[in-house]
Formats: C-alpha cells, structure tokens, sequence
C-alpha cells in the first residue's frame, strides 16, 4: 500500500488450494492441520454450532389434549367399575356413558388442564403415594400414643419455612400432604413459605426440608413443561 508502514499494513491470509499429493513445509514453530482423508464423508461433518439440539426427555413427552381426555375417560370408568362391582352390559355401557359425559362436561368447562388433570407428573407421582400412605400410618401410630400416654406430652409448635417447589400442582400436594399426615396441619401454603402447626416440636421441626419436601420436588420436576 502506499504511504503506509510495511510493518502497520493489514495481513491476510489468503488459502489457495494445492494439488493431491504435493506436500507444503510448515512454517517454524507452526503446526498444519491435515485435511481428512477422501475416504471420509465430509457431508457427515456437520457443526452443531446454530443447531437445536434434542431437549430432554421429561421436557420432549408432553401430554396432549386427546391423551389427556383419553386418560381422564380411563380413570373415570375405572372408579364406575370400582364403585359399581357389577359387570353386566348395561351397567358397563351406562358407566362408559357417564365417563364420557363428565370428560365432555370437563372439556366444556376448560379444567383439563395440567393442574385440574396431572397425567404429565408420571410414574413418580404414583411411587409417592404409596411412602405417603406408610408416612399417615406412622404419624398416626405416634400421635395415638401421645393421647394415651396419661401425662399427654404435646408442645404445640409453629414453624416457618420455604417449600421446594414451584408449580400450583407441587405446592398443594405438599401442603395437603403435611394436612392428611396426623400431627402437622398446614395453616398457610404460599410459593415463598409455608406455615405449620405441630402436636409436638419435634413433629413441626420435621416438615422442614423433610423427605417429603425432596419426593414432591422430585416427582414435580419430572413432570415440569
């Protein structure tokens, strides 16, 4: 260029190609990335630079409307059939009808949604119910000896805390679960904090970043969308 300083002049690398088989010395103290061999696909070399990649699979299987209907239908003849213990014609196709008509009503109403109908929650959802059901036993094996005991030790307690979860459907079904589990009621369920009352202390102390919390947290991440 003129009137500019050789050593202040822009460099450029300018590729030229070469010819199969000619071999170019590296330059000191550079070293040459050698280009594939033919026998690659190069079409197969492709940069994932810009590409979406495949999401999880708890974020990737969404329920859909007619699964959601279609499961709602299931476990509504299910509980007919319970109730009914009949398996005559008329009753199954009348209980079919009723399921149907309650799924319609839903649907009308716009509550089949992933609060009013929880299918997305899984199967871990249905591995918490079960501890649930052993923890209700415990705690009422406890507080039963607590009312027969003649000096009636109870220390009725309020505790404070932050609950783990993060979606409506998490928060209530921790909240109700401390409810349904004797000894402990929940008196107020909010996303930032909770408030419990306890028979005891040691029982209120024990709603904070319990098992339970961690169950419900983990089945309501792996129905998160």
């Amino acid at each position: 260029m003129i009137g500019c300083d050789r050593k202040e002049a822009p460099k450029f690398h300018i590729k030229t190609p070469r010819r199969a088989g000619v071999r170019r010395p590296n330059a000191p103290g550079q070293t040459r990335i050698r280009s594939p061999p033919a026998s690659i696909d190069r079409n197969a070399i492709v940069p994932t630079i810009g590409r979406s990649r495949r999401p999880p699979t708890s974020l990737r299987i969404a329920p859909t409307p007619v699964f959601r209907f279609a499961s709602l239908f299931a476990a509504l003849y299910l509980f007919w059939l319970l109730l009914s213990g009949y398996f005559t014609a008329f009753l199954m196709t009348a209980g079919a009808g009723c399921a149907l008509a309650v799924v319609w009503f839903s649907r009308r109403m716009d509550v089949v949604d992933a609060e009013g109908h929880p299918v997305q929650l899984g199967i871990r959802a249905w591995m918490y119910w079960p501890w649930l059901i052993v923890e209700i036993m415990k705690s009422a094996w406890s507080v039963s000896r607590i009312i027969l005991d003649p000096r009636l030790p109870i220390s009725p307690t309020l505790v404070r805390f932050k609950p783990g979860q993060k979606s409506d459907v998490g928060l209530v079904v921790h909240a109700n679960s401390i409810t349904l589990t004797p000894g402990t009621i929940t008196i107020e369920a909010g996303a930032d904090e909770f408030l419990v009352h306890g028979l005891t202390r040691d029982a209120a102390q024990g709603c904070v970043a319990s098992e339970m919390d961690r169950r419900v947290t983990a089945f309501e991440a792996g129905g998160a969308r």
